[in-house]
């Protein structure tokens, strides 16, 4: 198995510790896998090098998800060299990571040459909606694996660019008034990005007062958000699975030997089934 690693930094000051706990993943859960490292830094300045690993400058426009574009761009059809892409950030050490540590080799040829990204499902108690889409899930964007081919089909990692059309001026009420997002999930953001969260008894590790000196940061981490939902829902729109971890490594270990690869039920199926964290969800 060949995975390419597309890995996002803003300089290495931020997360100093990041790549050498990717690359520990990699020997420990990875060992029979071959690996490429490309990393995208967003940071200003000339980008450090890193052994063993080309580095290429980002323009963090969209933060992660024009890296990636900057990534595909700069790796062209060489892509296709490999089962399997692996979407990384520099923050993938943050809150929930028990999952990191289900993800082996077996749980990977799951996934590849089929419609499906792997990672760890996050999503809000009740549907939100964005640019016109519904969506309630999604999969946390800092560790995610996929085919190439779902690449290809996405075209562009970046799926909100609306900025004009989303924000206000005024720090005081951010949102514009016929922003095309639902008045549910401009809480939501607001509540995970300055308050106690979005109600599930987890708060964001970098929590900031907004007032004008800091309402560039918000617009810039609000849209990360934003196409952090509409990735999950582009992926879907064009038929790709999201994978629970926890869920797929679950289901492998109960598994017969031999048995054909398995179907992917709906998300809210594999979270209430995960043999760890379990979420039981009723099936609204």
């Amino acid at each position: 198995m060949r995975i390419l690693t597309l890995f996002v930094r803003h300089g290495s000051a931020k997360y100093p510790q990041a790549l050498d706990a990717l690359r520990d993943f990699q020997r420990r859960r990875l060992p029979g896998v071959t690996h490429e490292l490309l990393v995208i830094d967003n940071g200003p300045g000339e980008p450090s090098s890193v052994p063993g690993a080309e580095v290429i400058r980002g323009s963090n426009r969209f933060w992660e998800f024009s890296a990636w574009d900057d990534a595909l761009a700069s790796v062209g059809a060489r892509i296709r060299d490999h089962d399997l892409v692996h979407l990384a950030t520099s923050a993938f050490g943050t809150l929930y990571t028990r999952y990191i540590d289900r993800i082996d080799q077996g749980v990977l040829e799951e996934i590849a040459g089929r419609g499906a990204a792997l990672g760890h499902i996050d999503y809000y108690d009740e549907p939100v909606e964005l640019l016109g889409y519904a969506g309630q899930a999604w999969l946390r964007s800092s560790f995610v694996f996929l085919p190439p081919a779902e690449l290809a089909t996405l075209g562009s990692l970046v799926g909100c660019t609306e900025v004009e059309r989303i924000f206000s001026p005024d720090p005081s009420s951010p949102f514009r008034p016929d922003a095309p997002v639902s008045a549910n999930y401009r809480r939501y953001v607001y509540d995970w990005l300055t308050g106690e969260g979005t109600g599930q008894g987890v708060t964001w590790h970098s929590r900031f007062v907004l007032d004008r000196e800091s309402f560039p940061f918000f617009q810039a981490k609000a849209m990360a958000i934003f196409n952090e939902q509409m990735l999950a829902i582009r992926l879907r729109l064009q038929g790709c699975s999201m994978v629970d971890a926890t869920w797929l490594a679950t289901e492998l270990g109960a598994r017969p030997s031999g048995r054909r690869r398995m179907p992917f039920p709906h998300w809210r199926v594999q979270l209430s089934r995960r043999d760890t964290d379990a979420v039981p969800l009723p099936p609204t």
